[in-house]
């Protein structure tokens, strides 16, 4: 089935309000984009926000008749007669084999690969996680999560018990379980993480492993050998204590989600627990270690 889609552009005061009225008048989805290249790094909690410039796609049917629908956009305040869009024509496409191909297997430092499921493993004999694309953030194409995936890497976890503060997806958790770690606790305040992170232990044969909660359900003396927090600047500022009291003396810390210009003074608010290394660097990312005093 081929399909047509409205493309536009409006402010982000309007984006979301002429993306309800697309879909009472027939439109199957909508899609928002930035318009300009606006990075919107860090957003407050609860907060969604939009771009300044911010590109509606609404998708229809291909027999769809757009024109009353343009005719009577052009008419609306919010654009002072001023319409800046465009109709495509949209092929059929196997849109699942299309996303499917985006994804290749990846290998971070020497040992670890992560690999989609659907795709052949390049090293039999590697340390290879298989993950799929899913709900939960996570796939190691972030260059924060490969530079949390990296320091991993370059660890001797034989015997260690890690803590995965944020485990999103749980890549980081399977990870550190295939890597060698005696257990890992991963900890998330999203249930679908949560469940996220449980599927992709079984699907790595290392569930057993594997120990999931909720903060509130967090004992209150785990503590960990290492410990790595793949969440945002602001949470790992404010949960600073809670961290640091879950890492073992001489334990290890990796602190990422974080900008380049955010690194130097996260170091130094953590330098009240731990011998602090120099920030890494990947992109416009930083990763934080340390060593626990």
């Amino acid at each position: 089935m081929a399909w047509i889609q409205l493309r536009f552009h409006s402010d982000k005061e309007h984006a979301e309000t002429l993306g309800d009225w697309l879909m009472e008048q027939g439109s199957l989805s909508i899609t928002l984009e930035d318009g300009q290249d606006q990075p919107i790094f860090e957003p407050k909690l609860g907060e969604t926000p939009l771009w300044n410039d911010t590109i509606v796609i609404a998708l229809f049917e291909a027999d769809w008749d757009l024109n009353p629908i343009v005719t009577e956009m052009q008419a609306m305040p919010e654009f002072n007669g001023k319409l800046n869009y465009k109709i495509e024509q949209i092929e059929d496409k196997d849109w699942v084999r299309e996303w499917m191909d985006n994804f290749h297997p990846i290998q971070f430092g020497k040992r670890l690969w992560i690999c989609p499921s659907w795709r052949d493993i390049p090293d039999p004999d590697a340390i290879n996680v298989i993950l799929d694309p899913g709900l939960a953030f996570g796939t190691g194409t972030h260059p924060t999560t490969a530079l949390c995936l990296e320091w991993l890497d370059g660890l001797d976890l034989a015997q260690s018990d890690v803590i995965d503060f944020g485990c999103g997806s749980g890549i980081l958790a399977v990870a550190a379980l295939k890597l060698g770690a005696k257990a890992v606790t991963g900890i998330d305040i999203d249930y679908q993480a949560i469940e996220a992170s449980k599927a992709n232990a079984e699907r790595n044969d290392c569930a057993e492993q594997l120990s999931l909660y909720l903060p509130e359900q967090t004992p209150a003396d785990l503590k960990a050998d290492v410990l790595v927090a793949n969440i945002l600047a602001g949470p790992l500022r404010e949960l600073a204590p809670q961290i640091a009291s879950h890492v073992k003396q001489g334990g290890k810390l990796a602190l990422s989600g974080l900008l380049k210009e955010q690194a130097i003074e996260l170091a130094e608010h953590y330098s009240q627990w731990f011998e602090m290394d120099e920030p890494a660097h990947k992109e416009d990312w930083s990763r934080l270690t340390g060593i626990r005093k």
